[in-house]
């Protein structure tokens, strides 16, 4: 199923396909992709006022990943340079899900979409709700 982003609230960020993230046909390898949505994810806190970094440190707050999922739609070479648009589809106190779609910026094909489910936990691995901080600053506040 083709993601659609929203209307307005969502993050473009440029990257451009590297020698080494080619196979041996030439093509960017597949796992390539999920390194992409996580440049996304940090563009994404980035627009909204905080690093992930700054968040880590300030408040013991990680994301960890708990689904991936990407489409393939049409394959990217050396050189090539992408699009990568991020918004979050679903925030919940406790967790997310981020949305991607990587256009070639050539001429804005879609080449992948997919999405990263995340659970807010402390260093420890357990748990927690994210600071409201965080939680209104991914809401769109500033």
């Amino acid at each position: 199923m083709k993601q659609i982003p929203p209307e307005t609230d969502f993050t473009d960020c440029r990257v451009r396909v590297r020698y080494a993230e080619t196979d041996r046909m030439g093509v960017a390898y597949y796992a390539n992709y999920f390194i992409w949505f996580e440049v996304g994810r940090s563009a994404y806190c980035h627009q909204r006022g905080f690093s992930y970094a700054e968040m880590e440190a300030e408040s013991s707050c990680l994301l960890m990943v708990t689904q991936a999922a990407c489409r393939y739609r049409s394959s990217v070479t050396y050189e090539d340079e992408l699009i990568v648009r991020t918004w979050v589809k679903d925030l919940r106190r406790r967790g997310m899900v981020f949305a991607y779609c990587i256009l070639r910026a050539s001429d804005d094909q879609l080449v992948a979409d997919g999405e990263t489910q995340h659970l807010v936990v402390d260093r420890s691995g357990k748990p927690r709700s994210m600071p409201e901080r965080y939680y209104h600053l991914l809401r769109g506040g500033k």
